[in-house]
């Protein structure tokens, strides 16, 4: 099977990148990963729209500059955290799945439903009971910019979302 990556210019991209075997590693070495995020800003020019970090796979909604990038800026952070991760624990032989699963956000709905995704995934995978409670996530921020009232997720807002598998 060719699989075939959808390219549109000025397009977000929403991304889910997995540990290898999903081991649980990413939580506790979240500063190596946001070093790893800002070293490849650096290098390849995009905005970081959304994202929430769990234990074994990272959720980003990203706008590359040039749309053809965003497959190197994903091998390029992996890259940058595998070599940050090793030099502080050697015992890490392989940490990412070699695939990972992007989808181009096609409008404005799809653009809410990946990110009430995003940040409702904590609760989903039972590592915290209210949205708010999770601190490595673009929440918080989203409610400061007035985009989520600080109790989303209520059981109302679940119904809408936890039919959702973008994983």
């Amino acid at each position: 099977m060719n699989y075939r990556r959808l390219y549109i210019e000025n397009s977000l991209v929403f991304i889910t990148i997995g540990t290898d075997k999903r081991h649980p590693i990413l939580l506790q070495n979240g500063d190596l990963l946001y070093e790893s995020l800002f070293s490849v800003l650096k290098i390849y020019k995009f905005r970081l729209i959304a994202y929430c970090i769990l234990p074994e796979h990272i959720h980003v909604i990203i706008k590359p500059k040039n749309i053809y990038d965003y497959p190197k800026i994903i091998k390029s952070f992996k890259y940058s955290f595998t070599k940050n991760v090793g030099l502080v624990n050697p015992t890490y032989v392989k940490i990412w799945q070699s695939r990972y699963w992007e989808h181009t956000i096609r409008d404005e709905n799809d653009l809410k439903t990946h990110l009430d995704y995003i940040h409702y995934n904590p609760v989903k995978h039972g590592l915290v009971n209210n949205v708010n409670h999770w601190q490595y996530s673009s929440f918080h921020k989203f409610v400061k910019q007035g985009l989520y009232e600080n109790d989303w997720g209520s059981a109302k807002d679940i119904e809408n979302i936890k039919e959702l598998n973008f994983e």
